[in-house]
């Protein structure tokens, strides 16, 4: 049996902590607010984020960081990307006292504004300075709706170290969600917080009654900013090919359980974006992500119009019908560029 501390006791932390569970882990789960806590210990429910759903009731939730984190062999992200620093620096603080170096595995989706770093460059700043290959990433097309009712998932797992990523491809693995590796965790990092932008770019075109050409046509070229961004990180091209690239962005983009299409569907309608956001109940990760996004397109001179007219409607008050026009009045050319 692997102790695992499963950070963040949204959707996504409280799916994955049940789910390894059922695999015949000990998990203990860090919340936030000590009503989330005791719900899940006394009720095994987290009604806040997931309706109609128990978790397994073996998992227990506290919000003493310590208490979560003692003995344990794995550490568990699910946490926003704006709070991953803090979390970060205190899991450290932990972890220095009690002299454990566990795996620390990402499942959260963002880039860091003002930094523009990976979440696992934050791990390396404030955790592991020397232990980039104890960290893994996971991403990958799965909504924690359908993963909590056991719908058929395929996940990367990805680190520097296959070795370390297929020891934790062992301990995630069951009947319904299937981990596969890869050596590429920057890639797959990047994958999985850009599609968030795309996403929101969908939901608006969705919001506005355009059709599934319109769809297509933003998902494949979404895609082409996601690798172009992706490469420039220094991940490998072929990465965005896969689950933690088209597959996430395929089920970003279709889908109601979609935190980031649902931002864009409303924006679509004419809704404000601070209306939108209040009341969403959780945090719509490409809406802070597509600030690094287009600072770094700005920095490296990036061709990424679909990411940069979102930026410009969420924060300059871009009107939406202007940057459609815009994007479809651009230059012609070639659809594969070198």
């Amino acid at each position: 049996m692997t102790k695992i501390s499963a950070l963040g006791a949204g959707s996504w932390g409280s799916v994955l902590a049940s789910m390894l569970a059922d695999n015949g882990h000990e998990v203990a789960l860090y919340a936030h607010r000590q009503v989330i806590a005791d719900e899940i210990n006394q009720d095994h429910t987290n009604l806040h984020y997931m309706k109609d759903w128990t978790l397994n009731p073996s998992v227990w939730a506290s919000t003493d960081m310590g208490q979560v984190l003692k003995d344990c062999d794995v550490i568990l992200f699910a946490v926003p990307t704006s709070a991953i620093r803090s979390v970060a620096k205190a899991v450290r603080q932990v972890l220095d006292e009690n002299g454990r170096q566990p795996y620390l595995v990402s499942a959260t989706k963002g880039i860091e504004s003002g930094t523009k770093k990976l979440v696992l460059q934050i791990f390396k700043d404030e955790i592991y300075p020397d232990g980039f290959d104890k960290m893994i990433v996971l991403s990958g097309p799965s909504h924690a709706e359908n993963t909590a009712q056991k719908d058929l998932t395929a996940i990367t797992l990805a680190s520097t170290s296959l070795d370390n990523a297929a020891k934790m491809q062992k301990i995630f693995s069951n009947d319904y969600v299937r981990f596969y590796t890869s050596n590429d965790p920057i890639g797959v990092q990047v994958g999985g917080a850009v599609k968030n932008v795309i996403a929101i770019a969908a939901g608006i075109l969705a919001g506005l009654g355009y059709g599934d050409n319109a769809k297509a046509a933003l998902m494949t070229r979404g895609l082409a900013e996601i690798t172009r961004l992706g490469v420039a990180f220094g991940g490998q091209p072929w990465t965005f090919s896969g689950q933690s690239g088209i597959g996430d962005l395929i089920v970003t983009c279709t889908s109601v359980n979609s935190r980031n299409w649902r931002c864009g569907y409303h924006l679509g309608q004419g809704k404000p974006l601070d209306e939108v956001l209040a009341n969403m109940g959780q945090v719509v990760e490409g809406a802070t992500t597509v600030k690094a996004v287009y600072e770094i397109c700005d920095k490296y001179s990036l061709d990424m119009p679909i990411s940069a007219s979102i930026y410009k409607v969420l924060y300059e008050g871009a009107k939406i019908d202007d940057e459609i026009k815009l994007m479809m009045s651009r230059q012609l050319g070639p659809e594969i560029r070198i």
